[in-house]
């Protein structure tokens, strides 16, 4: 007969709070969001069900109603229509999409914590997280447009970076070029 009776541990609701591992609340959320140019334009994402992509005139709403339910953080990911080119540089551009969200977002907003994905593929013509070089992705050229890209972000105020392409060797080399500009604060997810 068993000697443990660990179900008395479980019999009441302020004994099940106590011994449980882990809680799961708002405060642990980061809210995706899905960024588009223009204004009042909402898309709705078909393979997710109830996700939208959203202007910045929209997301600005939807992340206030987030931070009032006690999201803490909202990570951006950007609809690029226009201005794609082989080599990315519209990731970099300081009046960028993702530019201007944060900086929106950090105006209206500034207890709300803001990270942003850096991988090249809503930028480029050919779709890829690289740089393409006679038929190649390259890393090491890359990696520059990625830190390029990452300081662009923190510069408009983001709190997070999130490298989530799979460059060989760009966090580090993100983390070097934040350290660089003074942007220590900057977390890199």
């Amino acid at each position: 007969y068993p000697t443990r009776r660990l179900r008395r541990n479980r019999r009441d609701a302020f004994s099940r709070a106590l011994v449980r591992e882990n809680t799961l609340t708002t405060s642990h959320l980061i809210y995706p969001m899905f960024v588009l140019d223009g204004h009042d334009e909402r898309e709705t994402v078909h393979s997710m069900p109830g996700v939208e992509r959203l202007s910045i005139d929209l997301m600005l709403k939807q992340a206030e109603r987030a931070f009032l339910f006690g999201i803490p953080a909202v990570a951006l990911f950007p609809v690029v229509r226009n201005n794609k080119t082989d080599d990315g540089r519209e990731a970099y551009n300081p009046d960028g999409l993702v530019q201007r969200a944060v900086r929106a977002l950090k105006s209206e907003l500034p207890d709300l914590g803001v990270i942003t994905d850096v991988a090249l593929d809503p930028y480029t013509t050919h779709g890829h997280d690289g740089l393409v070089i006679d038929g190649e992705i390259v890393n090491d050229e890359t990696v520059g447009v990625l830190c390029k890209m990452a300081l662009s972000h923190a510069e408009a105020e983001a709190d997070w970076i999130a490298p989530s392409d799979m460059m060989d060797g760009r966090v580090g080399a993100i983390r070097d070029a934040l350290d660089e500009q003074g942007l220590y604060h900057v977390g890199i997810l």
